[in-house]
């Protein structure tokens, strides 16, 4: 080679390699960490340190006007007597289970039925996302007004089909108001669905489909044998955020029914909040929202387990 010298029965030799000191970055490293530093610094000024100091108020009596007091473990150990609080979870458990399952039913039927660009699909995933973008505080006011007895648009359509006499007062019971909550939160986060299961559809390579087509495959084969299965991932999604939001219900139930009649339509938020801000004990609610935490958490993550790939 020109310019190298090569002694006879030796290698050539080679450039020094520079050590990196223990402990030291490469340059993509701290490339790296630089980029994440805004993400890491948000996260902890907004998640870790409020977490932090929400535990410090459980331990306190901490009201809301007055002297605070550090009490340990006393708000945990009264959860067991806090009858409310155990009625609000059984009654939100079964609220869940009746909203999560048409809210899934209802917003795959209507994917299945805008996931191809038919004549009038755009209007219609418009008209049904539509009350999702209004939101559920503005269809609660609206909704409240509309079953009124005597007023309401809803009795005097059902005096008009001859089911009532257009005097049903629905919300002064907890049946038919949960019932009528049901129906608004069922038909208000369905779009939402509709619109998360349809981007999953429609990221699936269509060549799987003529694949299926071929193997003779009919509609309900493809949808049970394709479809489902590769929208594992969305699914687990949508029913998380079903799931979580029904835990976290506190807009309709607070606006249509204030919790009542007496506590028979408590939510674990709204009586988080009663015990916060209307009998200003703030220690006693951080600790209920903290076993929330961990109750949603547990809850998210077995959904997670259920609903994970197979490999």
């Amino acid at each position: 080679m020109i310019g190298t010298e090569i002694t006879p029965g030796r290698p050539p030799a080679t450039p020094p390699v520079t050590k990196r000191r223990r402990g030291s970055l490469t340059h993509p490293a701290r490339t790296g960490m630089l980029l994440v530093a805004p993400a890491f610094l948000f996260t902890l000024a907004l998640v870790v340190v409020p977490l932090g100091f929400a535990v410090y108020i459980s331990l306190t009596n901490w009201p809301l006007i007055g002297h605070v007091k550090f009490v340990g473990f006393d708000n945990y150990k009264r959860i067991g007597q806090d009858t409310t609080f155990w009625h609000a979870t059984l009654y939100t458990l079964l609220y869940t289970a009746i909203v999560t399952v048409p809210i899934f039913v209802l917003g795959y039927a209507m994917a299945v039925l805008v996931r191809s660009n038919r004549r009038g699909s755009v209007f219609f995933r418009t008209a049904v996302f539509l009350p999702y973008v209004i939101g559920l505080s503005t269809l609660s006011f609206i909704t409240l007004l509309e079953v009124q007895p005597g007023t309401g648009a809803v009795n005097a359509l059902l005096k008009f089909l001859g089911v009532t006499d257009g005097q049903t007062a629905w919300l002064v019971n907890a049946v038919p108001a949960t019932a009528v909550i049901c129906v608004l939160v069922i038909w208000a986060a369905s779009g939402l669905t509709m619109m998360l299961l349809m981007a999953g559809m429609q990221a699936i390579p269509h060549e799987v489909y003529e694949s299926a087509d071929l193997d003779g495959a009919g509609w309900w084969a493809k949808e049970l044998r394709v479809t489902l299965p590769l929208l594992r991932r969305t699914i687990a999604l949508t029913l998380i955020l079903s799931v979580i939001g029904s835990f976290l219900a506190f807009n309709q139930f607070y606006i249509l029914t204030q919790g009542g009649p007496g506590t028979s339509t408590t939510t674990v938020v709204m009586w988080i909040y009663e015990r916060a801000f209307v009998e200003l004990h703030l220690g006693a609610a951080t600790t209920l929202s903290l076993i929330l935490v961990v109750v949603v958490g547990v809850i998210s993550a077995l959904q997670f387990f259920a609903l994970r790939d197979e490999d």
